[in-house]
């Protein structure tokens, strides 16, 4: 009977196997899998040029600027002489300067993009004096042409032929690659890139927003049952109805698990505040690192930043995408929290290029760092080799956190989640005990200490969140 079953589960197993391979030749798609994670992509190496020149544009009446050229130089910028061929329409103007057509370049052989000789500004017919610089290569002093729109930033590029960096990176190919560069230009980055970020964000500038969906003065409980949900519901990781259940099984107290879920939502913006804004005693070894969520059903991405020395959360952001902007968000939460900024402040991440366009984005507002990036899980660099002890430390965290997400299965808002996550990061970071720190938890607040059971400390945390958002405000 045992080799009946042997032979059947093996005739199951070639026949899924078949099936599989049908489907691929069929309609050339693979069996879909069961993903119990998302797909760990490897990310492909970023190199990021430093900042342009930029170069103010002379706004005014072209005649002027002329004049105060001649004065300054003793150069007289003269008029261009078009060939016959020239695609410089005689009625067009700088919409900067207000240069004639006689000042003007076609900039891109007749495409619609003219250059001005007067004022250096880069058109097209429709724009508009709406810049205040010209971003030009800090190598040839080009202008730079925007040859790409992403959704967070805009690419520009030195289209110049004779750009020495330009020439220096053509001069260091092989003969292959020269031969490989002329047939296949986009695998090569040879040419000095730009990337002007287009968001909406003022570097360390924080504001105490307090929005929450019930009223805890006006709930139907007592402050200590209150304690008792946070303290089963985010020190344990329990579900609203396994915690609801647990009320009234130990503690004889009923409450729907709605009603909990609604408590839950009402604290998180309210320690919040608390947690990004406490003064925290840092060190100098900071990392950060992506672990991941399901949201209905979908991926979602939770960038930690770890001070892995002191074991305190600096930033603790949701996002659906693992993209630049989040990234910047999350490094900011980092910055804010600095009493002194280091001179050689080191952030520690993975090898997602999004940290280093980040790093792009805080330079342009003059604020500087490096980032150090540990690739692979094996040390094949001596970067990795000096890092990976701080990484492994980020990637406890993770795990730290997978064993309070896990018993949810997942979240059902957006909103849900983000909350559940503030929580955990004031319960990391005041309330758990840590063994690395002799038992200690990583923020030592007297009030909290002076405290003997779990819940006490839990409404403590409250009115002291309260307190600091009064005086915020």
């Amino acid at each position: 009977m045992l080799k009946i079953i042997i032979f059947l589960i093996t005739v199951i197993e070639y026949q899924t196997n078949l099936i599989k391979m049908l489907m691929v030749l069929v309609i050339s798609k693979p069996a879909k899998r069961n993903e119990e994670e998302p797909v760990n992509k490897k990310y492909q190496r970023l190199s990021v040029d430093e900042l342009p020149i930029f170069e103010k544009v002379l706004k005014g009446d072209y005649k002027h600027i002329i004049a105060d050229h001649f004065s300054k130089t003793g150069i007289a910028i003269k008029p261009i002489k078009h060939r016959k061929t020239s695609k410089v329409p005689k009625d067009l103007r700088c919409p900067y300067c207000n240069a004639p057509h006689e000042y003007l370049y076609d900039n891109n052989g007749g495409k619609g993009q003219f250059l001005c000789k007067v004022c250096t500004a880069v058109f097209n017919k429709k724009d508009k004096p709406l810049r205040d610089v010209v971003l030009k290569c800090p190598h040839c002093r080009s202008p730079l042409q925007k040859i790409k729109k992403r959704k967070d930033f805009d690419i520009y590029k030195c289209l110049n032929d004779e750009c020495s960096f330009y020439i220096k990176n053509i001069k260091k190919m092989s003969k292959a690659e020269k031969s490989d560069f002329a047939s296949n230009p986009h695998k090569y980055k040879v040419r000095y890139i730009y990337r002007k970020f287009n968001i909406d964000l003022k570097p360390l500038s924080k504001q105490c927003k307090l929005t929450t969906p019930v009223n805890l003065p006006k709930i139907q409980c007592s402050n200590y049952v209150l304690g008792l949900i946070l303290t089963y519901a985010v020190n344990y990781g329990l579900p609203a109805r396994k915690t609801a259940a647990l009320m009234f099984d130990v503690h004889k107290v009923k409450i729907s698990h709605q009603t909990i879920l609604n408590y839950l939502h009402a604290v998180a913006p309210i320690v919040k505040p608390f947690v990004d804004g406490f003064a925290y005693d840092l060190s100098d070894q900071l990392c950060g690192d992506e672990t991941y969520i399901k949201v209905n059903g979908k991926w979602h991405y939770i960038f930690f930043f770890i001070d892995t020395v002191k074991k305190i959360i600096l930033s603790y952001r949701v996002s659906p995408h693992r993209d630049t902007l989040t990234a910047i968000d999350a490094i900011d939460d980092v910055l804010s929290k600095l009493k002194q900024f280091p001179a050689n402040l080191k952030l520690i991440t993975d090898g997602n290029p999004i940290y280093l366009l980040a790093q792009h984005f805080f330079r342009e507002h003059g604020i500087f760092f490096d980032i150090v990036q540990v690739i692979g899980l094996t040390n094949n660099d001596p970067v990795s080799a000096e890092f990976r002890p701080l990484k492994q430390i980020i990637e406890r965290l993770n795990r730290t956190f997978k064993g309070n997400y896990s018993a949810t299965c997942g979240f059902g808002s957006q909103i849900g989640s983000v909350y559940f996550v503030d929580l955990f990061a004031a319960y990391f970071n005041f309330l758990r005990p840590h063994s690395a720190l002799d038992g200690n938890v990583p923020a030592v607040i007297p009030e909290l200490n002076a405290l003997s059971d779990m819940p006490a400390k839990w409404i403590k945390l409250i009115s002291l969140s309260e307190h600091f958002c009064c005086r915020a405000a």
